[in-house]
């Protein structure tokens, strides 16, 4: 709201099957995500400028995610074709463990109504088969699965050098500092030539 204030042209929303948006979320897939990011992308560029920018100026893009939101940014990025900078908060280096996460609570409830075994490889292979599964309530589809279990932070190869990125994290500690696989992570920024930078930020979390 505070960018918007300003001028900027902002533009926060909600994916297919999220929030406000159509659809149920168990219609949703990863690249569906992905398109929703791109048409947005579109529609600033239809629309927005930054303050004091010429008319015919070519603003900066950035791409604001949060958690996997900074995985899809990334994969966004990748298809868009024009150079961007990233705002990640709390970014993960991949995937592979937000969904073991998210299957964690279907195990979890299975458990409590006295179906313990073999539960995550039963879910998986479900998921594996084109099945989609209840999770907490949720109906996750196989492709929106299988997009966020191969999805990792990688810099995209073909975007121009010099973008920026803006790493927040956030702790309760007063001497917190990025994990090694964060730090690692913003390395490979860093040496594909990415003016990246990490900030640790003190509070609770908050998603």
């Amino acid at each position: 709201r505070a960018l918007a204030q300003a001028g900027y042209a902002v533009l926060q929303i909600d994916l297919l099957g999220c929030g406000d948006s159509s659809g149920d979320f168990g219609d949703a897939s990863w690249q569906g995500w992905v398109n929703d990011v791109l048409q947005g992308c579109l529609w600033l560029r239809q629309r927005g400028k930054a303050p004091g920018a010429d008319s015919g100026q070519e603003v900066p893009l950035w791409l604001w995610g949060l958690r996997a939101g900074c995985l899809l940014a990334v994969e966004a990025a990748s298809q868009l074709g024009e150079p961007c900078n990233f705002l990640f908060w709390q970014p993960p280096a991949a995937g592979k463990p937000l969904l073991q996460q998210f299957l964690r609570l279907k195990v979890a409830g299975d458990m409590l109504g006295g179906q313990g075994k073999g539960i995550m490889a039963g879910t998986r292979q479900q998921l594996g088969a084109g099945v989609s599964v209840e999770v907490a309530g949720y109906l996750l589809s196989p492709a929106l699965a299988t997009g966020l279990e191969q999805a990792t932070l990688r810099p995209p190869a073909h975007l121009a050098p010099a973008q920026r990125v803006e790493w927040l994290e956030l702790s309760t500690r007063e001497d917190a500092s990025l994990s090694p696989v964060s730090a690692q992570t913003l390395g490979d920024w860093q040496q594909a030539g990415y003016i990246a930078r990490s900030h640790i930020v003190r509070g609770p979390a908050f998603w």
